[in-house]
């Protein structure tokens, strides 16, 4: 990882001006030549700049929109090809000190406080497992107990140390309140894949409205913990606004801007970014109500901005959205779904649901979605090899940018999809499921096929875990 000689305070957040973002935005809407030029940059995987997409964030005109999404359709298709990699979130704790005025976990509403002992954490991903997920995202209030941290890391052994017959969980990613740099330098010792803290707003004026009270009250803390857990060498970091605090062209350049930070500073951008809209919450009138709702529309055209801007990216989707917007995006540039989701403490083992973090929008489960994905002629990816063979930070990056990653992710994509079809798919499944197999291998390139149907060998010959 490249790391710059200058060393900034702990919460330096300096290189985020919101002035200039409401100047970039406030601009003239762009002519035909000019969005012509962007768009034209962006198929070719540079990336853009806060400012070009700002601009792509101002069309209005439904061909330039078409084109738009004929843009971030070939950058989907070109880095990431039909992959979706799936993951479970997989919360321990609702215990918080926060007052954010749209979470039902806030700490003035009034539920059922919880924080999972080992052993329910252990319960927790026996059930996960028994799905067959491999990858689990690690949840946690921000409580001011002196034990948050050990609480975490426990639950994170924990997860790690479940076998159920050959199924466990390959990788846990983590989010997590911001730390300092020692405390982070702790997360990264327990082996976790991407760490992410979501800013929920980049505009200052709005971030203070809505956290009212607690430790994430404070803006620049959170804004610049990033930096910290770059410093505390969490080179795979995630990163997102909650869409619908404030508007949604403000969010995305803002975090655009955080993006070039960390590649100016680190030479290493986020590795996911996330794309949550506000969804209804027990306890929160808010969160019935967005301050600024983001329509369909405006959602898919953020996520196809977001794919040209930060190609190498991965884009995030959870289950706060219906299984129609995620059936939409995936093409317009979402890699990585939740799926079977329980948004509760201790939800995947307590039976009927108790409220959750939020309200989710798609409830099918992880088998319901793997068939789905499979039939529409995606490929659902357990993998987890990045993380454990090294492909991470800047070494993911120089593979990502160009398009080379799906050399690697390709063959591993569907030798985990074969992995969960022979352990745990239904027979419909994994009909629909051998025939996407049978049809991807035969469009590799010679190299990709034969790597593939090597790995595939393995799978079927009962080794489990075969990757390159």
């Amino acid at each position: 990882m490249s790391v710059a000689t200058k060393r900034l305070p702990a919460s330096d957040v300096s290189w985020l001006d919101p002035a200039r973002v409401e100047a970039q935005l406030g601009e003239a809407a762009p002519d035909r030549v000019r969005v012509a030029e962007i768009l034209a940059k962006a198929r070719e995987l540079r990336g853009l700049l806060p400012e070009e997409a700002a601009a792509l964030s101002r069309l209005e005109d439904p061909e330039q929109v078409a084109q738009l999404f004929a843009a971030a359709t070939h950058a989907k298709e070109t880095i990431y090809g039909p992959r979706i990699v799936m993951f479970a979130p997989l919360y321990v704790s609702n215990v918080c000190a926060n007052e954010c005025s749209y979470c039902a976990f806030r700490a003035g509403n009034v539920l059922e406080r919880r924080t999972l002992t080992r052993a329910q954490v252990v319960a927790e991903t026996e059930a996960l497992v028994r799905q067959g997920h491999k990858r689990v995202l690690l949840v946690a209030g921000e409580s001011q107990s002196r034990r948050y941290l050990d609480q975490v890391l426990e639950s994170i052994e924990a997860v790690y140390s479940v076998k159920v017959g050959t199924g466990e969980i390959r990788r846990v990613n983590a989010n997590l309140a911001p730390m300092d740099v020692p405390s982070l330098r702790r997360l990264k010792a327990a082996n976790i894949g991407t760490y992410q803290v979501f800013q929920e707003t980049y505009h200052p004026g709005a971030y203070a409205r809505f956290h009212l009270r607690g430790p994430k009250a404070d803006y620049a803390w959170r804004l610049s913990v990033m930096d910290r857990a770059m410093e505390a060498g969490l080179d795979d970091v995630g990163i997102g606004p909650l869409l619908g605090l404030h508007d949604w062209r403000y969010e995305l350049t803002a975090m655009l801007h955080h993006v070039a930070h960390l590649e100016t500073r680190f030479g290493v951008g986020p590795h996911t970014i996330s794309v949550p809209r506000l969804e209804p919450a027990a306890g929160s009138d808010l969160a019935a109500e967005p301050p600024r709702p983001v329509s369909d529309e405006d959602f898919a055209r953020l996520v196809a901005i977001l794919r040209l801007a930060v190609p190498y990216t991965g884009i995030i989707m959870s289950t706060r959205e219906t299984a129609e917007i995620r059936r939409r995006t995936l093409q317009l540039g979402v890699s990585q779904i939740s799926a079977g989701s329980r948004t509760d403490v201790g939800g995947y083992t307590d039976g009927p649901e108790a409220p959750g973090q939020f309200q989710l929008g798609d409830h099918r489960s992880l088998e319901e979605i793997v068939r789905d994905l499979a039939a529409m002629g995606y490929v659902p990816s357990f993998c987890t090899a990045c993380y454990r063979m090294g492909r991470t930070g800047a070494d993911f990056m120089d593979l990502a940018k160009p398009g080379e990653i799906k050399h690697h992710c390709d063959p591993n994509a569907l030798s985990t999809l074969c992995e969960y079809l022979d352990d745990y798919g239904a027979p419909e499944t994994v009909q629909i499921g051998k025939r996407l197999i049978a049809d991807r291998l035969a469009v590799m390139d010679e190299k990709g096929q034969r790597i593939a149907r090597k790995l595939l060998d393995r799978v079927e010959a009962g080794q489990r875990d075969a990757l390159v």
